[in-house]
């Protein structure tokens, strides 16, 4: 566990202490003498008897959740995903969720940042069903565009990808350039179960998001090969040259 957690716990874990020492949680009364919890001295030896992940656990269970520790949660959730330690920020941002004390944005930050966790460990339906419930926050309508998308390819769920890339060119994103792609995805898909005319409606599609594509023009030209029509496949491939000469490779064999 490195340095800079226990940097972040010990101030809020001292002043949690105080506050316990003073009466101010319920339920804990100041001892005679005494001017932290018991829980901090115990993350405390768990410290210096070289027991840090335990020291840590000490020290969140005793951070309650207000307007001046709820920024110290997200900062120790995200430390934890950065670290790999998944499991600890799913679990401080789930307790943050919890909390009927946060306000919309606190709430829709909470969400953000475990649809990240959930994405972190592999599970995409849970983050696909957090992104899409920030979708149309304008705060984070863009980020959650993006995440939305990764999810989308990975899932090769093309249809959703194009609708939510549509939804980012609103925010100034060219996502032009992707959907055309995704269109070549989708007629790829067509042509494997020989289903060319759908095929040719997509590739069409596909060419009038990016006249730049090269690839549509390689798939087209490939599909009209398998039909026979040499024709017709010359007049796509010779649309390369145009497109981007750096492919002319690929279209000589052909």
């Amino acid at each position: 566990m490195g340095l800079e957690i226990l940097f972040l716990l010990l101030p809020v874990a001292a002043l949690s202490g105080w506050l316990v020492g003073r009466g101010g949680v319920s339920g804990h009364r100041r001892e005679e003498g005494g001017l932290f919890s018991p829980d901090y001295f115990k993350g405390l030896n768990y410290l210096l008897n070289e027991q840090p992940d335990k020291a840590v656990e000490v020290f969140v269970q005793m951070l309650e959740v207000d307007s001046e520790t709820v920024e110290t949660h997200f900062a120790l959730g995200n430390l934890f995903r950065r670290r790999g330690e998944v499991d600890r920020a799913i679990r401080i941002h789930q307790n943050l969720i919890a909390r009927p004390t946060l306000n919309r944005t606190q709430r829709n930050q909470a969400l953000f940042e475990l649809a990240r966790d959930y994405m972190a460990a592999g599970l995409l339906d849970r983050a696909e069903a957090l992104f899409e419930e920030l979708i149309d926050d304008r705060e984070y309508s863009e980020q959650v565009g993006c995440q939305l998308l990764e999810i989308y390819q990975q899932e090769k769920e093309w249809d959703q990808a194009i609708e939510v890339a549509r939804r980012l060119q609103g925010t100034g994103i060219d996502g032009a350039p992707l959907i055309s792609h995704f269109y070549c995805e989708l007629a790829e898909r067509a042509m494997r179960r020989n289903d060319y005319a759908e095929a040719g409606k997509l590739l069409k599609r596909a060419l009038s998001e990016d006249r730049a594509n090269v690839r549509v023009s390689l798939l087209e030209g490939r599909m009209e090969l398998r039909q026979g029509n040499a024709r017709a496949a010359m007049r796509a491939l010779k649309r390369v040259e145009s497109q981007n000469p750096y492919f002319l490779p690929e279209i000589l064999a052909p």
